[in-house]
């Protein structure tokens, strides 16, 4: 079974806001979840085509396949709009939660 503090950090990449009194069951449903992937992981596929396989020559046919893209541009009013209902900014920046450390 994973440990408190590894559930803790895996509940905070996932920017889950687990509860003390969650964290428990939390972490005996992670464990299982990984217990479920061993079990899978020892399955032999070798063979078993696959049943996706993004090749060279597959991107090549998806490309061909794909729209060309389209500018256009907004009037300067929706654009201000837009920013003015965005709920953080500064100036014309939006600001977003950080991802990095």
């Amino acid at each position: 079974m994973i440990d408190k503090k590894q559930t803790q950090h895996i509940a905070k990449l996932a920017r889950l806001d687990i509860k003390e009194e969650e964290l428990e069951d939390f972490q005996k449903d992670l464990s299982k979840i990984i217990d479920y992937f061993n079990i899978i992981e020892k399955v032999d596929t070798s063979d078993v085509p696959p049943t996706f396989h993004p090749t060279e020559e597959f991107l090549k046919i998806g490309m061909e396949r794909m729209r060309e893209d389209q500018v256009f541009s907004l009037s300067p009013e929706i654009v201000d709009r837009l920013i003015d209902a965005f709920p953080k900014k500064e100036k014309r920046y939006l600001l977003i939660k950080s991802i990095f450390q």
